[in-house]
């Protein structure tokens, strides 16, 4: 990834938003150069995000399809690059638009909604988000 003086983040979860809030606040709270987007699935997930600090948010399918442009990662549970997935919250257009994205994907290995990841121990949240915001860093220190 190109170095810059600030980052675009996109932060893309569904359900309660509740592994979005908590990477945007470990983001947040260890960043100063990065602009966080939360997109949530659904109003509660975005709302959700909202609160734990996000910079700007935003709800459905079109905010994918628009902030994945642009974004320079693209942060959630793997289940945001397949199709119907997250209870079905999930649209085909929203998949595309995030794999097709220039933005390194960091996709958070959750085992839900029929969506298994061999070979990747049952992690607790906290550590998955903590990897999550190593990642992020090592990304940006490139």
């Amino acid at each position: 990834m190109e170095k810059k003086n600030n980052y675009k983040v996109l932060v893309i979860d569904g359900q309660g938003g509740k592994i979005g809030k908590q990477i945007i606040e470990a983001i947040k709270a260890r960043f100063d150069n990065v602009e966080v987007t939360a997109i949530g699935t659904n109003s509660i997930a975005t709302a959700t995000m909202i609160k734990g600090g996000a910079d700007n948010g935003a709800t459905g399918e079109n905010p994918v399809v628009v902030c994945s442009r642009t974004a320079d990662i693209i942060i959630g549970p793997v289940g945001i690059v397949i199709a119907d997935s997250l209870l079905g919250e999930v649209t085909p257009e929203m998949a595309l638009a995030i794999g097709r994205s220039n933005a390194v994907k960091v996709l958070i290995p959750v085992n839900k909604c029929d969506n298994i990841i061999v070979g990747i121990p049952d992690l607790s949240i906290t550590k998955l988000v903590t990897d999550t915001v190593n990642i992020v860093e090592q990304l940006l220190n490139k």
